[in-house]
């Protein structure tokens, strides 16, 4: 079994069908690690953490001290930290910039009838708004996708090899470039405090102590990577799945109040993040299977959400499934945090896109480029085309 190749990686769902109803616990031999395949499996590995610590070792070594790779007592107290950045009430706060910062972006693309929807907006939309979220000028955003790009692909990481080699030195050398500049800006901070999350990371305590920098760097990459990576790839997978389903489009342009429920729909049919990682604790049984102590386990989320057991008719796209029970932003304590931010980030992108972009079309026949990160599922690049419309700005 290979998941990775590129034709596989764009469409592995064919793939995650066979192993569910053969082998929904698999292990891995050659790379010594156990996939779980259906929905009942996951959730537990997700929720589960008597049995599965998400502290993992993968093959090129212990995983990063980050947010994610954490368990409770310590990821208890780390996680109300940055959660105080993504409330309610703060990200609804954030709609206004949002819808500005996306009108702005269309109207530089409408009027060529074509664009890059990756590379020119749904890459760009949501590192804007983390940008601007921690406080760091938008000048330096496209170091912020390589640095987001070097993160995500630690991926590689489970496969091991030259490729997990290379990803792992490229994410070194960013690291250093992070910490380095990273430095001056909280010393920037220090001196004179802003209103911006780097500032509350610098400020807060966490049992009577400041967090380190090591700590507010685990916390910039992630929310670098997060707030980044996962919403690009909901607002491509949308617009892939909408065209691949012009039904649906059309009924979702005839019912915009369906649209809630429709990125639900985008995020089980193709789930931006496809796998997560766990370690098993002891020795756990899963469908008759024993998972030895120690063993790295990928739970498969991209399959979990297509999962016949749970989900009716699950290969089919439809924007009013109710009820919808996908795991695509995880379950449990480790659910993901900024998951509010990237449901408004990808209504507001998709309402702007639906409502300004007609006869909508991919505008090459060529199949598309996976983007790198062996976690993630949407196009590295994705043409459109359209009937171009009017620039919001230059009407308003």
């Amino acid at each position: 079994m290979n998941l990775f190749p590129e034709e596989m990686r764009r469409d592995p769902y064919p793939l995650y069908d066979q192993m569910r109803s053969s082998s929904p616990v698999l292990h891995v031999a050659p790379l010594d690690l156990w996939m779980i395949f259906d929905h009942e499996g996951v959730k537990r590995a997700l929720t589960d953490h008597e049995a599965f610590s998400s502290v993992v070792t993968p093959v090129t070594g212990k995983a990063p001290d980050w947010l994610i790779f954490s368990d409770p007592p310590r990821h208890t107290k780390l996680r109300a930290i940055v959660m105080r950045a993504f409330t309610a009430r703060s990200v609804a706060a954030l709609e206004p910039r949002v819808r500005e910062v996306s009108r702005e972006l269309l109207d530089q693309q409408i009027e060529r009838g074509e664009m890059d929807l990756a590379l020119d907006y749904a890459g760009l939309l949501p590192t804007i708004v983390i940008a601007e979220m921690l406080g760091i000028p938008l000048a330096d955003r496209a170091r912020f996708l390589r640095w987001s790009e070097a993160i995500v692909n630690l991926s590689y990481a489970i496969s091991g090899g030259d490729e997990a080699e290379r990803m792992m030195s490229e994410h070194a050398a960013a690291k250093d470039e992070m910490e380095a500049y990273l430095a001056e800006v909280l010393k920037a901070r220090r001196r004179a405090p802003k209103d911006d999350l780097l500032t509350r990371l610098v400020e807060v305590e966490v049992d009577g102590e400041r967090l380190t920098d090591d700590e507010i760097l685990g916390f910039f990459q992630v929310l670098l990577a997060a707030g980044t990576e996962t919403t690009t790839n909901l607002i491509d997978n949308a617009i892939l799945c909408l065209i691949e389903w012009p039904e649906e489009l059309a009924r979702l342009r005839a019912s915009p109040d369906v649209l809630p429920s429709a990125i639900e729909e985008v995020l089980r049919y193709r789930s931006p993040v496809q796998i997560a990682f766990r370690e098993a604790r002891r020795d756990v049984e899963v469908h008759g299977q024993v998972i030895p102590a120690g063993k790295l386990v990928v739970p498969v989320i991209g399959s979990a959400n297509r999962d016949p057991q749970q989900f009716r008719d699950p290969d089919r796209f439809d924007i009013g499934r109710d009820p919808n029970p996908h795991v695509a932003f995880g379950q449990g304590v480790h659910f993901c945090l900024g998951a509010p931010l990237a449901r408004l980030e990808a209504r507001i992108a998709l309402s702007d896109l639906l409502s300004r972009l007609r006869g909508l079309e991919l505008a090459s026949k060529e199949p598309w480029e996976p983007r790198k990160p062996l976690n993630m599922l949407g196009p590295a690049r994705l043409p459109i085309r359209f009937e171009p419309g009017a620039r919001s700005a230059a009407a308003g």
